[in-house]
Formats: structure tokens, sequence, C-alpha cells
């Protein structure tokens, strides 16, 4: 296992690479890049505050005046690109940040005054609660009403729930968010949840069984829109691999011997039917955790990673957009190798060495 774990880490070295360079050399045919987004927004606000920004003096315009119209000096337009990096070549460019990450610096942003990290780390906390609760309830519900399909299969049981899965599964996340907010939020009804953020102002001088009680208030509403679509996919499977395993040999001669049906489903068929579920929840998490949010983020204002990722295509922030892509795909092949592991401690008779 170990020889396995060795390879597998050394795999992630090729692939993370990989996908930094196809993005970033697909970034940059993109149009509108960080300078073109400064000089666009320095035209807009006149000569005193392209001066301020850039640092280079303009004296030769009238104090006061307006040059959005007539374009902005070549000499700021080159401090700019010297201040991004842009004075130099894409190749060059590409290998002093890959320079960088491999020190786990990841640079400042364009537009921020702060650093990527400090960026990731002040929205870290709303995408963790989001995804880490999220995640949880879908497994704590999922399981057992898989477990329930897969006894009752074709019941009116097993009927009833699978349309009312489907039917949450339609439903966009942003559009059940919606609908939260008009019915529990103070939209048309009542106002029995805070739209707001994931404390109340001034929480912190509040005791901590309160502040844990309203820290979980603000959660409610914003993980019920993330969950909702998200129970059909992983019901489905528990039931297919808990069907799969109940019709097998072994449960047959479990059930011939006398052991009860609560025995043989948790007994014997539980631990071999789960093996694919638990392996993929670090998957699972990771996926709720860096993606789906960003529209449920915007309604329940909440600042997390799905909405500084956006923000930051949106303006072209190359550091932000790069630095977040290194970090979430290092986790995300790390979390892989993790989902192996758990196969080996689910089911001990898996061995990863023997098959390489």
């Amino acid at each position: 296992m170990t020889a396995y774990l060795i390879r597998r880490l050394l795999l992630v070295i090729p692939t993370l690479f990989g996908i930094i360079t196809i993005n970033f050399f697909v970034i940059q045919l993109a149009p509108g890049g960080p300078v073109e987004q400064m000089v666009a927004e320095l035209k807009g606000r006149g000569t005193a505050i392209s001066g301020r920004v850039t640092g280079i003096a303009t004296e030769s315009a009238a104090p006061g005046s307006y040059r959005g119209a007539q374009g902005l000096d070549p000499e700021i337009i080159d401090r700019i690109k010297r201040t991004f990096g842009f004075d130099k070549p894409p190749l060059q460019r590409f290998f002093e940040m890959l320079g960088n990450y491999l020190r786990f610096d990841f640079g400042r942003s364009f537009f921020r005054d702060a650093t990527v990290v400090q960026l990731v780390a002040q929205r870290l906390p709303v995408s963790i609660s989001l995804g880490l609760w999220s995640t949880l309830l879908i497994y704590w519900v999922s399981i057992p009403l898989g477990i329930a399909k897969a006894v009752r299969d074709g019941s009116q049981f097993d009927v009833a729930s699978s349309a009312l899965v489907l039917v949450g599964y339609a439903v966009p996340s942003f559009l059940f968010a919606i609908l939260l907010v008009v019915l529990f939020a103070g939209g048309s009804f009542v106002q029995w949840f805070p739209l707001r953020g994931l404390t109340t102002s001034g929480s912190e001088d509040w005791s901590w069984p309160a502040r844990v009680i309203d820290y979980a208030w603000h959660m409610v509403l914003p993980t019920v829109a993330l969950i909702a679509g998200g129970f059909a996919s992983l019901t489905i499977l528990t039931k297919n691999c808990f069907l799969e395993e109940i019709r097998k040999q072994y449960v047959v001669t479990a059930r011939a011997k006398g052991a009860s049906e609560r025995r043989v489903l948790y007994g014997h068929v539980f631990r071999n039917a789960i093996l694919l579920i638990v392996a993929g929840f670090p998957a699972a998490f990771i996926s709720i955790l860096f993606t789906s949010a960003l529209l449920v983020e915007i309604i329940f204002s909440l600042d997390g990673l799905g909405l500084l990722g956006f923000e930051s295509a949106i303006r072209r922030d190359y550091p932000v957009m790069f630095g977040t892509l290194y970090m979430f795909t290092l986790v995300g092949l790390l979390m892989q190798i993790v989902g192996d592991l758990l196969y080996t401690v689910v089911d001990p008779r898996i061995d990863f060495e023997a098959r390489t």
C-alpha cells in the first residue's frame, strides 16, 4: 500500500502541472485582460484617479478635467503593465508563477488590497460551513432512504419517494433558495430565519451557546437550499448498491441459516453495499465545497469561495483565479487518494498494491 500511495502522490505533480498549464494559456486568449480592465476603469474616473492609482502625475491636463474620452497616457498604460507583470512574455510569467506556487506563494490580488491566501482564508469559513453541513445531511438522509427503497423495491413507498426525490433534483438550488426567502425570510410571509451572513452583528459578545445557536439558525436556509437537489443521485446509488448485494448468493445462504432480516441487511449486506458510497464522501464534499454554491451565496449574502471565484473571473484577477485553481485542484487530487484509502478501510480485502 505504501508503494501505491507514493505512486499516486507522484502522479499528482504532472496532473496539477497539466491543469495549470492548460488553464493559463487558454486564459491568455480571452479578451479583456486585467490591463484592459484597469484602463477601462481609469478612463471612467478621470485624470486625478488615474494618477493616484498608477503613481504617475499627469500635470498636462487641467485640474479636475475629465479625460475619459481622450484615452490614457501611454506611460500610464506601461506602468499598469509593469505593475501587473504584463511587460514580460507569457512563458516567462508562467514559469515565474509556477516557481512561486512551489513555495506556496500565490501573490496578491490585482484589484483587492490583500493576498490570495488572505482572500481565501476570509471566505473559507462560509464555504466549509455550506459544504460540510450539506454533505453530512445529504448522506444522513440519502443512505437510510436508499436502504428503505431497496428493501421495499417496487412498493408504493419506493415509487412515491422516487418521484419526490426526482422533483427535488429537477428544481435548481437557487430557485429553491428564492422560494425559501419568500416563505421564511421576510419575503412575503414570515421572517423566521435571518437572510444575511453566518452570524448576527454583535454576536461576538454573546456566550458560546448563544453563538452556536445563532450560527445554526443562519445556516438553516442556505443548507436546505443546497441539499434539496443532492439527494437524488446518492439515494439511487444507495438503492442500487443494496439491491445488487441483496440478490447475491451469500444473502440467500444467510437467510437459509435462519439469520434475521436485520442481521442479513446490516451484518452482511451493509458493509459490501456501502463501499462506493463511503469512499465517494471526500469527492462529494469537495464538489459541494467548491461548486454549485455561487447563486445561493448571492441570495443569502454569503461571501464564500464561489462568489470570490466568480468575481475574479469577471474582473480577470489572474492571481486569485490561478491561485485558487491551484489550491482547489491540489486538494481535490489529494481527496481522491483519501477516497482510495477509505476503500481499504471499509473493505480490507481490497488491495491496490496487488492490482498495480
